[in-house]
């Protein structure tokens, strides 16, 4: 269904809670637009806005300045049609019944966010097969896996063919393979024209799934780019970690592309890891970690490509500006 607006449109969000001595600003000035089908990954630490804009998109929570629409329709004057676009997927197993069975949960689940038995019967069985469940869909819910578990609460944010979904670390706790099979169930959804609001604390969530990726600092968006050219924001190309055991000898640590505040030291009681940050590959560097390698018992040399958690950790400035050694 194609529509001649975004499917979210922010503009000017501005939200304060009230403190003791002077109101605490939680998002200012912040403009965000989802295209329909589009997937947007949302970053930051703790306390950097990031539930406090799920919320408002919600209508869990009223923004204090600024305009924030659904599919055309204000967050604060349309708030029951816009609950009825937007649907909210948190990380988690609790809040599912264990004694019913995924299609009566969905049906129990549908029915309180007031949709018809003919709309429930409609939908409920397609919302399990969209990821994965229909099989089980007789099967009692405390048999399931914590990744079922999880996928069947995305179904349950389905089951009213929201035309937003918010999605709050959906990976949470689950294992890989689970963690794997719930990324694929969010992707077809692309194809359906579902946009996707994203936040995780996974950052293969964000760097599998997110066509951009927006980072929130301090209450406002510092950055707005489409997942390659936010890739692109990191100044190396990969991480070279050069592994051995026994003591780490000077010669290594005092070798000259050993860079101080770039080079990464972790040493364990009979081990270590040296990893250096590659800006190019050349000839005098290969020559450099060859030198490296014969100095000391290196057991493994592996290469890195540079992810979304570098060019994470150098846009906050979240990493240590120093080599660090960790003792265990």
């Amino acid at each position: 269904m194609m529509t001649s607006h975004p499917t979210l449109e922010v503009v000017g969000l501005r939200r304060t809670f009230s403190g003791s001595a002077m109101p605490k600003v939680a998002l200012e000035h912040v403009d965000l637009q989802i295209a329909e089908g589009e997937i947007v990954g949302v970053l930051g630490v703790n306390g950097a806005g990031k539930t406090t804009l799920i919320k408002i998109l919600s209508t869990l929570l009223l923004p204090t300045a600024g305009t924030v629409r659904v599919c055309g329709h204000d967050v604060v004057r349309e708030a029951k049609r816009v609950r009825a676009l937007t649907s909210m997927v948190l990380g988690g197993e609790r809040g599912l019944y264990g004694r019913l069975t995924a299609l009566d949960n969905l049906h129990f689940f549908a029915m309180l966010s007031g949709l018809s038995r003919a709309e429930v019967k409609r939908s409920a069985l397609p919302a399990l097969e969209a990821v994965g469940l229909g099989e089980a869909a007789g099967v009692r819910v405390e048999t399931f896996s914590r990744g079922m578990r999880q996928r069947l609460h995305l179904a349950i944010g389905l089951i009213g063919s929201p035309r937003l979904l918010l999605l709050d670390e959906p990976t949470a706790g689950l294992d890989p393979p689970e963690a794997e099979r719930l990324r694929q169930s969010v992707a077809k959804l692309r194809s359906e024209g579902v946009s996707i609001l994203l936040t995780s604390h996974q950052l293969l969530d964000i760097e599998r799934l997110a066509d951009r990726v927006v980072l929130l600092q301090g209450g406002r968006i510092t950055h707005d780019l489409a997942l390659p050219e936010f890739l692109r924001q990191a100044s190396s190309v990969a991480t070279l970690a050069i592994s051995g055991t026994g003591t780490v000898l000077s010669a290594m640590t005092e070798h000259p592309v050993v860079r101080e505040g770039q080079t990464r030291l972790t040493a364990a009681e009979n081990s270590w890891t040296l990893e250096l940050p590659v800006e190019r590959w050349t000839p005098e560097l290969l020559h450099s970690v060859e030198q490296l390698v014969g100095l000391a018992g290196t057991a493994d040399v592996q290469v890195r490509p540079v992810g979304l958690e570098d060019v994470f950790q150098l846009l906050t400035g979240s990493a240590g500006s120093e080599p660090r050694t960790d003792s265990r």
